[in-house]
């Protein structure tokens, strides 16, 4: 349980300072843009670059990354069809997609996966298919939805290429496959710059709470509980059940898939909802209190799975 705490202690303690930051007006509504903005365009594909490159091939492709694909396949569709029934603009039903079936797997994944699980690179594919799946045609809908013009297809299929974060994932999967490394000259600068991502994120989350209005009273309760329930139960269930009963996981891969499926909603979704000014509220909000409902969810699945 040492990795739950110390993961969790570490997000909270950036995100605490950022709010320091905004109270004592060190950092304003223009420094966290520019921190948001830093994060998408610079920081975050430098660390898929450097991340993704010593990733194990095999343990991606594996079981794991059926039950964790299919967790959120079913989760994000359940969100979707209640977004079209209700019939909701595209890009706040992007965003809330995203709040309800995209994991914290970097900065909180990987201290769970290697002090809870034992194994850090069970998160690998957790990770892979968010950035390389979910989170691609994610950005694609969400340009399409910023556009001033009717998309061609041609440009639906361009936007993922021209897009840091995917460029970045892509780098660093070919790089995964073909085992090859970058020489030092370039992996080097690209690891300090990624350095800056996680940080950057946490920070301007931080200075978001401080500077926005308070978590629960720009959003609607309902939404967010329902946001906030598909996260913290459906994924997790699904990864569990389709783990066990489908694909017959031995009991360190079922805990794995189901913990992991079980861990807050990802910091990257309030910077990808601040870049295309959609639902940043949602996104906001939804992290701040999945980060709290996964510390004891995540206790209980570990106690009862393990």
């Amino acid at each position: 349980m040492t990795g739950v705490f110390e993961g969790f202690a570490t997000i909270g303690i950036l995100i605490a300072l950022g709010i320091l930051l905004a109270h004592l007006k060190v950092i304003d509504a223009n420094g966290q843009r520019t921190l948001s903005t830093l994060a998408f365009f610079v920081a975050s594909p430098a660390l898929l670059v450097t991340v993704l490159e010593s990733s194990d091939v095999d343990e991606v492709f594996s079981g794991a990354l059926l039950a964790t694909a299919a967790a959120v396949v079913v989760t994000a569709a359940v969100f979707a069809v209640v977004a079209a029934v209700r019939h909701e603009p595209l890009g706040p039903s992007v965003v809330g997609t995203l709040c309800s079936a995209y994991v914290n797997a970097g900065n909180l994944g990987l201290p769970i996966a290697a002090y809870v699980l034992g194994d850090p690179a069970l998160v690998a594919p957790v990770i892979l298919m968010q950035l390389l799946l979910l989170q691609p045609l994610a950005l694609v809908l969400l340009d399409a939805d910023a556009s001033s013009t009717r998309l061609s297809w041609r440009a639906v299929v361009a936007r993922p290429l021209t897009n840091p974060i995917t460029i970045g994932s892509f780098i660093g999967l070919v790089l995964a496959v073909t085992g090859a490394r970058l020489p030092s000259a370039v992996h080097d600068p690209l690891e300090l710059v990624g350095g800056m991502a996680v940080p950057s994120m946490l920070l301007a989350y931080g200075v978001s709470l401080r500077l926005g209005p308070l978590p629960g009273r720009g959003v609607s309760a309902g939404r967010l509980g329902f946001v906030v329930g598909l996260k913290m139960v459906v994924q997790p269930s699904v990864a569990y059940l389709v783990g066990r009963f489908a694909l017959g996981l031995d009991t360190p891969a079922l805990l794995a898939v189901t913990v992991l499926s079980a861990l807050p909603t990802a910091q990257n979704v309030f910077i990808i909802a601040s870049r295309y000014e959609r639902a940043q509220l949602l996104a906001r909000d939804a992290i701040f209190v999945s980060t709290l409902a996964s510390v004891p969810v995540v206790m209980v699945i570990t106690a009862l799975v393990a």
